[in-house]
């Protein structure tokens, strides 16, 4: 799999204001225990199975406190990972190493864990056919870093934020007053370049998001009966997604059923964090 790469124009703002968030004068703690430049080195080990996701943000973060501190890893993203394996470790003054650690963890374990909830959706269904994809539905001030996690872990992303593309939902329908309504507005508004999706949720409205050439057809809470008609309906004439409540507790009942797209808020609002430690700080 080709990594994704992480914008640090983007992020190196927000990575910031997470450090100032836990430190906005000095770290009392350490200043108390340390004695000032002492260089120290300390392990990154797991403390879980799974899929290790933000070693470049983890790495980042005490590179913005101290462009001095050095790293040495043996694993990269996306590599699986076992409870009790080592994977590296950071260098640099204690006062880098103590400031920095929670912040870096904080991104390496919300990174890690929708990387293996991710990896366990991708798996679960088991269709190379169907693509799964996240959705907006991300912590605030960390889609970068989530959608990012999603790649890691084998999924891929939907558009990015509202700039991004166009994707007429319910309400949008509502106020064009119809699903043939939005979509013709939409076309006319939007750069050719910019395809069209808009969402429905019976067999009318898929009949007339067909008649109407939406580019992409998400089918919303369907049951599995409802979204095989509706993509008998379609027949290619659009993509078809398929959105609304799916997870790994059913993620495998829409194997097979021949959409282009699962999209699943729970990647990124129901994966748990993987647990990780800097352990073993020692002077060197």
């Amino acid at each position: 799999m080709k990594k994704p790469l992480l914008n640090f124009l983007m992020i190196d703002d927000l990575l910031r204001a997470a450090i100032r968030e836990d430190v906005n004068g000095e770290d009392v703690s350490t200043q108390a225990v340390s004695e000032r430049g002492t260089t120290c080195q300390v392990d990154l080990i797991c403390k879980e199975d799974g899929v290790l996701a933000g070693i470049p943000v983890f790495m980042r973060v005490f590179e913005l406190l101290d462009s001095k501190v050095s790293f040495d890893f043996s694993v990269e993203d996306g590599a699986s990972v076992k409870k009790g394996q080592i994977l590296g470790s950071v260098i640099g003054s204690v006062e880098t190493l103590l400031t920095g650690e929670r912040v870096a963890l904080n991104y390496l374990q919300r990174m890690s864990g929708i990387a293996t909830y991710t990896r366990k959706m991708v798996d679960a269904l088991g269709d190379d056919r169907t693509k799964i994809v996240d959705t907006r539905k991300t912590t605030p001030l960390m889609r970068p870093f989530e959608k990012y996690a999603v790649r890691i872990g084998g999924g891929e992303n939907h558009r990015y934020n509202l700039s991004d593309g166009v994707l007429l939902k319910d309400n949008h329908i509502g106020m064009a007053g119809s699903v043939t309504a939005a979509v013709t507005q939409a076309r006319r508004y939007a750069p050719f370049v910019r395809k069209i999706e808009v969402e429905v949720e019976t067999m009318e409205m898929v009949q007339e998001a067909v008649d109407a050439r939406a580019d992409i057809i998400m089918l919303d809470n369907m049951t599995i009966e409802e979204i095989r008609e509706a993509i008998a309906y379609i027949n290619g004439r659009a993509m078809v997604e398929l959105s609304g409540n799916i997870s790994m507790n059913n993620i495998h009942e829409y194997r097979g059923l021949g959409a282009d797209v699962i999209s699943s808020g729970a990647l990124t609002h129901s994966a748990p964090v993987l647990d990780f430690s800097l352990k073993g700080l020692r002077k060197i």
